[in-house]
């Protein structure tokens, strides 16, 4: 009887290990991953003029490099967002390899549902269609002089504040307005 009550504990045991390390996304993510360069990561902290006093959100984090860089390298307190919970732990395990566990956190959500009010700076590596679909929830839920940057993809017709190309890849920096603007 103990035998069969261990091999059923044991069975159980290596069946939810499982699960666990085959969890997929709650929805399919909006855009694949694809990291920016440590070059570009630096940038974008560097453009949204990132200090300690900050806290910055990366939607759609990947791995985490920018919210461990601004953490690592500005000392600023970070919050990744991610849907895929694969990249949620691999950015967990990045941040421990850094060194920074205690000024960052990870959060498996979809970007449009997440609370992302504590934000004073917002970076985004995601599509053009995505940036427009966000941009109301940017403009309604940040407070103003929020920093937003983006890697490669504008936001239609709300122009930036400033953008800068870095190894060929164009990065834009917005500054949530008193009162946002009215676009069609």
């Amino acid at each position: 009887m103990q035998i069969r009550v261990g091999a059923v504990s044991l069975l159980l045991l290596v069946a939810a290990s499982l699960v666990w390390s085959q969890r997929v996304p709650k929805r399919e993510p909006d855009v694949w991953w694809e990291p920016s360069s440590e070059a570009v990561v630096t940038a974008m902290l560097k453009l949204a003029k990132v200090t300690s006093k900050d806290v910055v959100y990366d939607l759609g984090c990947g791995d985490g490099r920018i919210v461990i860089a601004a953490a690592r390298d500005f000392g600023a307190r970070g919050v990744g967002i991610d849907i895929d919970p694969k990249r949620i732990d691999e950015s967990n395990e990045n941040a421990r390899k850094a060194g920074v566990t205690d000024r960052v956190k990870f959060i498996e959500e979809d970007l449009f549902e997440a609370d992302i009010r504590e934000a004073t700076v917002v970076t985004l590596f995601l599509w053009p269609s995505v940036n427009l679909k966000l941009r109301p929830k940017l403009l309604k839920e940040l407070k103003p002089g929020t920093r937003v940057v983006s890697h490669i993809h504008d936001m239609g017709e709300w122009a930036p504040q400033a953008q800068q190309t870095v190894n060929g890849s164009r990065i834009y920096l917005w500054v949530i307005p008193e009162r946002p603007p009215v676009f069609k």
